[in-house]
């Protein structure tokens, strides 16, 4: 094989001097053949054979294909990623680099683009859409400082398909009832609902995929679709451009806001601020296919969407057992129920930001739901100490290492640290604390810390003060007193009254 500096010599030679293909030969060594060769060929290049070597992953290129193929119908999230299957053929026996791996995909996916192209499947068509018509919605993954820690959350995104209006809400989960309560925000912000709602497949919303448009959708999900009173529309599997207004939000979201987010401390204030941002954004953005900007369009869309009902009680329902130390279990957390419940069943109502128990027709009690786990990265108990008061009435040496007093308000533990060192004290205590089964408990509090004041930490006297306080009647004015009482008039030193005492009687 001969080099290209070779080659083009002797095409000068023949071509351009005119010199015989003998002359040529001898010049250079090759055969005439070779030359003729050379010199019928179009390209002034010569062609090297394709270099075959082997790989080690020849033997796994059918599995590893079969495997892209099968992730490129597979959602975005849900698609395993090229160092995913490295890891995968490496289980398989496969011992080669995984650049070799990353290479082929690189391949596969440039050929299936090529074919696309060949076959038209790359071309779409413009949407077009009527005011009130339709929103589109999806998740993503994003990073904001809560609380001085940097947290990932889960934010939901809305956009008006006519006006182009978005909305954005961030959670700590991706659950039923944090898409329930984004849903109820979105709507009051936005002014209103649309006809349509567009969503990919998403396991909140759709329990199994079935062939074309086919859903089987959950029944929460439906049962929210059905209080709004807009009809949900699923995209097909891995067609991501089928709602591709707020796939674009979702991108320009990161630099327009995330890459510019301050410091929060807390995820309600950092929402407050998102939605804050969203609305001062429409007003800033050119609207692209109508005249004015987003907010203009909004404006006129507005009109045309259904009025907004009531909130949707967006709940997800669990039955659960209380434990014999009235706690219930809930995302490696525990909380804590009304005594008289324990080793029962329960209905435990989960919303967005609490958690409602139930039983017997009636709500029982209410937490505010804990999602973060503590330093050590286990559960937490959330106690209230009113839900033991039942359990303390009848074990009241149970009131000085109780986990649930630990957090009495400072009133109570002051009183408590006063009557704990009398006799009876314990008992004492938990009938003072028994008066909010009754009364109200910032008029015990009240109470108690009158008592306290004036120096008399007792049952007695904090019942006379509460029962002031419940009636409307004032304290009683306080009795201003001398420090030492005087005669007004003073006895006479007088001894010879006693010898008259004493002839008198002797006379009687």
């Amino acid at each position: 094989m001969i080099d290209v500096a070779t080659l083009s010599v002797i095409r000068r030679w023949a071509l351009r001097e005119q010199l015989s293909i003998r002359e040529i030969s001898r010049r250079t060594g090759l055969s005439r053949n070779t030359i003729r060769k050379y010199l019928r060929a179009d390209s002034a290049e010569p062609s090297y054979a394709k270099r075959v070597s082997p790989s080690k992953l020849d033997p796994f290129a059918t599995k590893l294909a079969d495997w892209l193929k099968t992730e490129s119908t597979r959602g975005r999230k849900q698609r395993r990623t090229v160092k995913q299957m490295y890891f995968d053929l490496k289980v398989l026996g496969y011992s080669g680099s995984y650049n070799r791996v990353a290479a082929f995909a690189r391949v596969w996916q440039a050929q299936q683009m090529q074919a696309q192209q060949t076959t038209g499947r790359g071309t779409f068509v413009p949407l077009l859409f009527d005011c009130g018509e339709a929103f589109q919605f999806d998740w993503s993954e994003d990073w904001a400082v809560i609380a001085g820690v940097r947290t990932k959350l889960q934010v939901a995104h809305f956009k008006l398909s006519h006006s182009r209006a978005f909305y954005l809400r961030a959670y700590p989960l991706q659950t039923h009832e944090m898409l329930f309560d984004a849903h109820n925000h979105a709507f009051e912000v936005l002014g209103g609902v649309p006809r349509r709602g567009i969503y990919d497949n998403m396991r909140t919303a759709v329990d199994r995929v079935r062939k074309g448009k086919d859903r089987d959708v959950n029944a929460r999900f439906a049962a929210m679709v059905s209080h709004f009173l807009f009809e949900a529309e699923f995209c097909n599997p891995a067609s991501g451009w089928e709602k591709g207004q707020v796939e674009k939000n979702v991108r320009d979201a990161r630099h327009r806001l995330w890459q510019s987010v301050p410091a929060f401390a807390t995820l309600d204030d950092l929402n407050a601020w998102l939605e804050q941002r969203c609305q001062a954004l429409w007003h800033e953005i050119e609207h692209g296919k109508l005249p004015g900007t987003v907010a203009d369009v909004w404006a006129q869309e507005r009109s045309a969407l259904m009025p907004v009902p009531r909130a949707f009680d967006g709940f997800v329902e669990h039955t659960k057992r209380v434990s014999p130390t009235c706690l219930i279990h809930f995302e490696r957390n525990r909380y804590s129920v009304p005594a008289p419940y324990a080793n029962r069943p329960v209905s435990l109502r989960v919303y967005a930001s609490r958690l409602v128990v139930a039983a017997e027709g009636q709500l029982l009690c209410e937490h505010q739901r804990v999602i973060e786990r503590n330093h050590h990265g286990a559960g937490q108990t959330i106690y209230d100490w009113r839900h033991y008061l039942a359990v303390l009435q009848r074990k009241p040496g149970a009131l000085r290492n109780g986990a649930p007093f630990q957090e009495l308000p400072p009133a109570f533990k002051r009183l408590q640290a006063l009557l704990l060192k009398q006799r009876g004290g314990d008992r004492e205590m938990v009938e003072i604390l028994a008066l909010v089964l009754h009364h109200d408990e910032q008029a015990v509090l009240a109470a108690v810390e009158l008592a306290l004041e004036a120096g008399a930490p007792s049952k007695t006297h904090i019942l006379n003060v509460l029962h002031r306080l419940v009636d409307g009647r004032p304290a009683p004015a306080p009795v201003t007193s001398p420090q030492a009482l005087r005669l007004v008039v003073e006895p006479m030193a007088n001894v010879l009254r006693y010898d008259q005492l004493r002839e008198v009687r002797h006379a009687t």
